[in-house]
């Protein structure tokens, strides 16, 4: 039997990789097709902003740690009292940074489809939280933005256009290979780049 030649090999190995990386990127490309939707009528969607907010008192133990000098203004609160705060409030502090002053302790926790903040008072030991929620829409659409979500979840999207980016050019060079048995193939490759640019250059001022 005949060795395939090199075109029949490098073929069957851009079908693989398409096929593999289509597989790899459908339930990511159909959630980033619909919040793309979501994220264009933003304003049209309603939603209903939903605040908690709690407070609590610091043991004087945990208070000394807070009342202590800080060379750093910005450093994050000790770590007996993250956890301290980790089992009385909903949301974690965390390693975040704070805004250290004379007075207070502030520390932002923004999230996906969320914002929150805590406030320390440094003298007494009281401490407020805030927590607003805006809904299932908000959330989805700060994951395809990679708004407040972490070091994690922006890896994972380098990854995931890294896979689309594999479909994408192995589906270009699949057009290239049936383009000469179906003459349609450039013309409609043509009108997906002609169309935006059109609209760039005449609507979008």
């Amino acid at each position: 039997m005949a060795k395939p030649g090199f075109r029949a090999v490098w073929m069957r190995s851009i079908v693989a990789w398409h096929w593999i990386s289509s597989a790899i990127c459908l339930v990511g490309m159909l959630a980033f097709a619909i919040t793309g939707i979501t994220l264009n009528h933003a304003s049209q969607i309603e939603s209903q902003p939903v605040t908690e907010s709690l407070t609590a008192q610091l043991p004087d133990d945990l208070h000394a740690l807070v009342t202590e000098p800080q060379a750093d203004d910005s450093a994050p609160l000790p770590e007996a009292v993250a956890e301290w705060l980790n089992v009385q409030f909903p949301r974690p502090v965390g390693s975040r940074n704070a805004e250290w002053s004379a007075d207070e302790i502030y520390v932002s926790m923004p999230g996906p489809g969320s914002d929150a903040w805590m406030a320390i008072d440094r003298e007494r030991g009281a401490v407020e939280f805030e927590w607003t929620r805006r809904g299932w829409v908000s959330f989805a659409n700060d994951l395809h933005k990679g708004r407040n979500t972490g070091a994690v979840w922006k890896g994972f999207l380098d990854l995931f256009a890294l896979a689309t980016l594999v479909f994408c050019l192995t589906g270009l060079l699949l057009l290239y290979e049936h383009a000469r048995r179906r003459r349609m193939t450039w013309p409609l490759v043509g009108l997906g780049v002609v169309i935006p640019l059109l609209l760039v250059l005449l609507l979008i001022h």
